[in-house]
């Protein structure tokens, strides 16, 4: 059985850019600790945008460029990724990755996953989002979410997207 780390959106518009805060800022080392600690595969979600951020559905509801393809914003953080080891990333234009559930209900299809831990910004919008789309795709693997190695909007849109998470049975640590 394997254990699988999902980094969501760990790039620098989310932590000292366009949407960056205080909060993604002191978290950030807990986070490259986990990655570095953990054993298994690795899979970063990345949020990406093009140039016509603005004229998008998002963009007018947040008119904030950021991850715009190919820009220093859009590149993961420095240290958050894992060298050697398995990882994949998948580049989402919207909060969740189907791609990233698909694949892990793909995975658990051929090598029975015990374990997917997420990590990464926002928790109130796009860890809930894929957390809820790998449970809703394996019910009956353990999904959790390591608090300490995540950052919301605010800290209460933080503990909100956390106590969703639990009603639908992902487990918080």
């Amino acid at each position: 059985m394997s254990q699988f780390l999902v980094v969501v959106d760990m790039q620098n518009d989310f932590i000292t850019g366009a949407l960056g805060t205080k909060e993604a800022q002191e978290m950030l080392p807990a986070a490259i600790l986990k990655v570095k600690e953990h054993k298994g595969p690795i899979l970063y979600t990345m949020d990406t945008h093009q140039d016509n951020y603005l004229e998008t559905s998002e963009g007018k509801k947040l008119p904030v460029k950021h991850c715009i393809k190919g820009s220093e914003g859009w590149k993961l953080a420095e240290g958050i990724v894992k060298e050697g080891e398995e990882n994949k990333v998948f580049e989402k234009g919207t909060f969740g990755s189907l791609l990233l559930a698909e694949y892990l209900r793909e995975k658990h299809e051929t090598e029975k996953i015990e374990k997917i831990t997420l990590i990464g910004v926002c928790t109130d919008i796009c860890v809930v989002s894929n957390a809820l789309l790998i449970k809703a795709n394996l019910p009956e693997v353990t999904v959790e979410v390591d608090s300490a190695c995540c950052a919301g909007v605010t800290k209460e849109k933080h503990e909100c997207a956390l106590e969703t998470m639990r009603s639908c049975q992902i487990e918080v640590c």
